[in-house]
C-alpha cells in the first residue's frame, strides 16, 4: 500500500494526466469537451469525451466482433487467468494513480480509496482470475444409449453501467466475472467518474487483453446508457444505481432485444440494536463508521437506526459523539476522514431530505452544516417511520434514529421499506440472531458487524433493491448460459 503525505498526494495530482477519450478496440478515441469536477474544491480535472449512439454503436461492435470472431472466447479458460492476472498485477503496479483518479473525481479520501477500494478491485480481478479455468461442465446419467452434456457457455456482449460511489469496485464486480466466462464488456461509468475507469481500461490493453474484450465509453446515462439498454447487440446488461434507472433499464430491455437485466439497487437500510448487544459502544461506534464511511455514499449504509426505547439514550449520544470528532477535509489529506459529496447537484438533494427531516419533526442531535460539497456527519433523532428521512434513500451522511419496545415490533420497522439489501441486528442471544436474520427481508444480514464480505460470498438485493448477485461463483451465472448437448451412442 502507499504510504504518502499530504504535499505528495497533492503533488502527483498536479502532475496527472488522465486518459481523456472513449477506449473502443484497444484505442483511445473522441475529443475531451465535457468537463470533470473536482468535488474538493470546483477545479476541473479533465475534459472528456462524451458518447453519442455512434459512439456505443462503435463500442458494442468492438465488443460484438472480439466475441464472434476474436480469440478472447476461444483462448482455453487457463489463458484467459493469465491475462486477467497480469491485468491485476497492472493494476497493483498502478494503485496509487488509481487511487489519486477516484479521490479527485468523487471526493473518496484517498487513503480509503488506496487502501480499501482498490484493495477491492486488485482481490476481484485475482479470484475471478483463479475461478476461470475451475469451473466444470456435466454429464448426467441418461441412458447406456445416449450421452448428455450439459456446458457453460458465454452470453456474449455484456453491458456494465456503474455508479460514481465506488467506482472501480462496481465496474470489476461485473467485468471481472464476464472476461474470466469469456464474454466481451463495454463499461459505461458514471458521468462523474470515467477518469480511472478509462485509466484501468488502458492498463488492460497493456496486459494483452485483445482489442474489443474491454470497452469503455463515457457520456450522460439518458443517452450512452440509454442506448446500451436499447442497443440489440448487447446480451447482457448490469447495472449498478438507483431503483429509478434500473426501471428504466427494464423497459429499454424490453423494448429491444429482451436482453437480460441484472439491477443492484437502492437500500435504505436497517440497523437493529438490541439490549443484550455484546458491546453496545462497538455497535454504536460501527453505527457510526457504516454511516459516514464514503460520506455515506453506499447504497448498503446503515441509514436507519433501530434501537431499543431503553437503550437509545446511551447508543445516540455515543453515535452522535463519534459524528462530532470526525474529521471532514480535503480527501488528498491522509488526515481526512469524510470528504465532500460528489457534485453540486448532490449535494443540494442531500440538503433537501435534511430539511425535510427538520420539517417533518425529527430532532437534529448532529451535523447539519454545509460548506461547498461539504455537509457534516448529521444525526436525526425522535425519526418517525413514515417520515421521508426514514423511508427514502439520502446517499449521504445521515442517520435517522428510530425506537421500538420489542423485537416483533423492530422486525416490523426494519422491513417497513420497498427496499432490500442490507441489514443488520446486534444481540447476544443466538436463538434471536437466528430469528431475527431470517425474517428480515434483505439481501445481506450482519449479525453483531456491519459491511463484512469477502469474494466468495455473494451480494445483492431484495425487492426494489435489485436481483441477481455480484461477487462469488454465483456472479458467473449472470453471464453464462447452460447448452444441453444430446447425442445418441
Amino acid at each position: 500500500m502507499t504510504d504518502l503525505s499530504y504535499e505528495e498526494w497533492r503533488a502527483r495530482a498536479a502532475g496527472l494526466v488522465p486518459h481523456t477519450g472513449h477506449h473502443i478496440d484497444g484505442e483511445f478515441t473522441g475529443t475531451g469537451s465535457t468537463p470533470v469536477i473536482a468535488p474538493r474544491d470546483g477545479a476541473t480535472v479533465a475534459e472528456i469525451a462524451s458518447a453519442g449512439t455512434a459512439e456505443v454503436d462503435a463500442a458494442v461492435a468492438a465488443a460484438r466482433r472480439a466475441f464472434d470472431t476474436g480469440p478472447w472466447p476461444r483462448l482455453s479458460p487457463a489463458e484467459r487467468k493469465a491475462a486477467l492476472l497480469r491485468w491485476a498485477d497492472l493494476v497493483e503496479r498502478d494503485r496509487a494513480t488509481l487511487a489519486l483518479l477516484i479521490s479527485l473525481e468523487m471526493g473518496k479520501p484517498v487513503t480509503e480509496a488506496n487502501g480499501i477500494e482498490l484493495r477491492a478491485v486488485i482481490n476481484c480481478l485475482r479470484w475471478y482470475a483463479e475461478a476461470a479455468d475451475k469451473q466444470l461442465d456435466e454429464s448426467p446419467r441418461t441412458s447406456a444409449s445416449s450421452l448428455a452434456l450439459v456446458t457453460r457457455e458465454p452470453v456474449g456482449v455484456v453491458a456494465a453501467v456503474v455508479p460514481w460511489n465506488f467506482p472501480l469496485t462496481m465496474a470489476a464486480w461485473k467485468i471481472a466475472p464476464a472476461l474470466a466466462s469469456g464474454c466481451t464488456a463495454v463499461l459505461k461509468p458514471a458521468e462523474e467518474s470515467p477518469l480511472s475507469a478509462l485509466h484501468l481500461a488502458a492498463l488492460a490493453t497493456e496486459a494483452g487483453l485483445p482489442p474489443g474484450v474491454f470497452n469503455v465509453v463515457n457520456g450522460p446515462g439518458e443517452v450512452a446508457g440509454r442506448a446500451l439498454g436499447e442497443h440489440p447487440d448487447v446480451d447482457v446488461l448490469a447495472f449498478t444505481g438507483s431503483t429509478e434507472v434500473g426501471r428504466h433499464f427494464l423497459r429499454y430491455a424490453a423494448g429491444s432485444n429482451l436482453k437480460r437485466v441484472w439491477l443492484e439497487l437502492g437500500g435504505k437500510s436497517p440497523n437493529i440494536i438490541l439490549p443484550d448487544a455484546p458491546d453496545l459502544d462497538a455497535a454504536a461506534d460501527t453505527s457510526a463508521w457504516g454511516i459516514f464511511f464514503n460520506a455515506g455514499e453506499m447504497c448498503t449504509a446503515p441509514s436507519r437506526l433501530l434501537v431499543h426505547r431503553s437503550i437509545a439514550s446511551r447508543v445516540v449520544d455515543r453515535v452522535v459523539a463519534r459524528a462530532e470528532s470526525l474529521r471532514t477535509g480535503d480527501p488528498l489529506d491522509p488526515a481526512t476522514e469524510m470528504g465532500p459529496l460528489v457534485s453540486a447537484r448532490h449535494h443540494a438533494r442531500v440538503l433537501e431530505h435534511v430539511e425535510a427531516a427538520k420539517a417533518d419533526g425529527a430532532r437534529l442531535r448532529a451535523g447539519g452544516r454545509a460548506a461547498g460539497r461539504f455537509l457534516s456527519p448529521t444525526v436525526f433523532d425522535q425519526v418517525k417511520p413514515d417520515m421521508r428521512i426514514a423511508r427514502e434513500e439520502v446517499f449521504g451522511p445521515v442517520l435517522a434514529v428510530l425506537e421500538f419496545d420489542d423485537l416483533d415490533e423492530a422486525i416490523a420497522l426494519a422491513n417497513d421499506t420497498e427496499y432490500g439489501l442490507a441489514a443488520a441486528v446486534w444481540t447476544s442471544d443466538l436463538s434471536t440472531a437466528h430469528k431475527v436474520s431470517r425474517a428480515l427481508r434483505a439481501g445481506t444480514v450482519w449479525v453483531n458487524c456491519y459491511e463484512e464480505g469477502d469474494m466468495s460470498v455473494p451480494f445483492g438485493g431484495v425487492k426494489q433493491s435489485g436481483h441477481g448477485r455480484d461477487k462469488s461463483l454465483h456472479a458467473l451465472d449472470k453471464y453464462t448460459d447452460l447448452k444441453t448437448t444430446w447425442i445418441e451412442l
